[in-house]
């Protein structure tokens, strides 16, 4: 096919008679880079979800690590976020109104601008343009940041889609579900083929170098080289290295919430695939971005369907001593 078309036909083995992989992810290998992961500082941020998910006029909430959190934007478009019980006796403002900057309150109309109101304090927040943030110091513990820690990210004019999908499990088993590509091409054989890691994690070079192609219709796919790290504890980010869309990235955040009714802890994962390419023809998907964005979420949400029943699987299993390796 010629250079300029990105696709590939591609040949692959059967599902059954592929190469197993079980002998080369080896638990302590994950288990290294899960803990060297873990020790890294976050800052105490914590995702909230997408930026465009906090819009203008309109409260947002979410519980964080079992702390209720209200976002929105204030009157100049900034992101505003603090306690989600309003300070009065205690309604949701997540169920209130944003009016001129400020929540109100919809029991009895206290409205808050981001300053502090007797007992009630505003949290840190950041809008980094795809995600919003909120900062934590008491469930974090950590010595805080500024900003949350963000990976390398593509240029302007990138087109940036967000997925979110929560399971019965904590971060660190969403952490470890992407600390080990070995079941890519085995547990999503919809959408990878022929996946060669390349690379393992050292204490000096701290990533996975994956060589894998990503299906798009029978046996049609693109190949690409694509980075694997870990930037803070709560987060792994998937860089494309080689091939099409260099430089396009996949984060993966996951954020505690409150246990569920059956006392089982719940996490967020909150997936923000950032798509780039040089190639001209690209403005053209940059034009359709609302159109794209739909199917963006559908793929990175089909891949967690299976991915979260992995993490939950680990997460039972220790939960229960019963954990391999």
């Amino acid at each position: 096919m010629p250079v300029r078309i990105p696709l590939r036909v591609f040949g692959s083995r059967p599902w059954p008679e592929q190469e197993p992989t079980w002998r080369d992810a080896k638990p302590a290998l994950i288990a290294s880079a899960l803990k060297r992961a873990l020790a890294r500082p976050s800052g105490n941020w914590f995702v909230l979800g997408a930026s465009r998910d906090v819009v203008t006029g309109k409260p947002f909430g979410l519980t964080v690590a079992g702390r209720e959190v209200v976002a929105w934007r204030g009157a100049g478009g900034e992101l505003l976020a603090g306690p989600g019980a309003c300070p009065h006796l205690g309604a949701p403002l997540c169920d209130g109104a944003v009016h001129q900057g400020k929540v109100v309150c919809r029991w009895h109309g206290l409205a808050l601008d981001g300053k502090r109101f007797g007992g009630w304090s505003p949290y840190p927040a950041h809008d980094d343009g795809v995600l919003a943030w909120v900062r934590l110091d008491e469930v974090g513990g950590e010595e805080p940041l500024p900003e949350p820690v963000l990976p390398v990210r593509p240029p302007a004019g990138s087109v940036d889609a967000v997925a979110t999908v929560v399971g019965r499990c904590e971060p660190e088993d969403v952490v470890a579900n992407r600390l080990d590509p070995w079941h890519g091409a085995w547990f999503h054989p919809y959408s990878f083929a022929n996946l060669s890691v390349l690379e393992t994690p050292t204490e000096r070079d701290d990533k996975f170098l994956v060589e894998v192609t990503f299906r798009l219709a029978g046996r049609v796919g693109v190949p690409v080289v694509a980075a694997f790290t870990c930037p803070e504890p709560r987060t792994i980010v998937m860089h494309i290295v080689e091939g099409e869309g260099t430089g396009s990235v996949v984060e993966t955040h996951a954020t505690p919430l409150s246990p569920g009714p059956d006392g089982v802890a719940r996490t967020a994962v909150v997936e923000a695939t950032i798509a780039h390419s040089p190639r001209p023809g690209f403005a053209v998907a940059r034009s359709t971005a609302p159109a794209l964005r739909p199917v963006m979420r559908w793929a990175a949400k089909r891949l967690w369907r299976d991915d979260m029943a992995y993490a939950e699987r680990r997460y039972a299993l220790r939960a229960t001593g019963r954990l391999p390796g």
